[in-house]
């Protein structure tokens, strides 16, 4: 049986207003709807792992869910966080973090990870993927291009892949592309498979 005939009695949720997510999901031809905590404050863990953290932050966000879930509600949530150099980037809050940012990953190798969450009411799934990317040397004229006519602050790193700076900029990715971007969609699609094999809304 397809994913999309295994979820015809679930209503599924995406608690995200990441635009890249929600294409993402699209793609995978399955129905949603979108609903999440606008005030939501992430907090991050130091003390946790760099590839746990991201799953911490979607566990959050999705306990913060504004309210209880029907029985045959399937809740999603996710983080990204980018990791290079020892240093945790999240989104950058200001143009010159935008700017130190990509400046760190300027010919580097750094890895993003995405931590994902599923929730019903009965039981819950989480799992992680990373992806390794590396930058060509960028001329600071190139990063300051691209902050000011892209303005990635709802990017992790300052950057997105799909973007100007990744055509250019990108020179080698080991794993998912789609990861990059926000959403580990094959993970995803497999995860979610087994889980709804496990789970079904009369069930609960």
């Amino acid at each position: 049986m397809l994913l999309h005939e295994r979820l015809k009695d679930w209503r599924v949720i995406l608690a995200s207003a990441s635009p890249r997510r929600h294409e993402l999901l699209t793609g995978l031809g399955i129905p949603f709807a979108v609903e999440y905590n606008p005030d939501i404050e992430e907090t991050i863990d130091k003390t946790l792992s760099p590839e746990t953290i991201p799953l911490s932050l979607a566990q959050q966000k999705s306990l913060a869910f504004p309210r209880p879930l029907a029985p045959d509600e399937l809740l999603i949530t996710a983080d990204t966080l980018v990791y290079c150099c020892n240093q945790i980037l999240g989104k950058p809050h200001s143009r010159d973090e935008a700017v130190e940012m990509l400046q760190l990953l300027s010919g580097e190798t750094h890895t993003v990870w995405t931590g994902v969450f599923l929730r019903t009411t009965a039981a819950s799934r989480s799992f992680t993927a990373a992806t390794q990317v590396t930058f060509a040397l960028l001329s600071k004229e190139e990063i300051t291009y691209y902050v000011d006519i892209y303005k990635p602050y709802d990017k992790a790193g300052a950057y997105g892949a799909q973007d100007w700076i990744g055509f250019m900029g990108i020179t080698h990715i080991q794993g998912s592309y789609f990861n990059v971007m926000g959403f580990p969609v094959q993970l995803f699609y497999r995860n979610l498979e087994s889980f709804l094999k496990l789970h079904h809304p009369i069930d609960i």
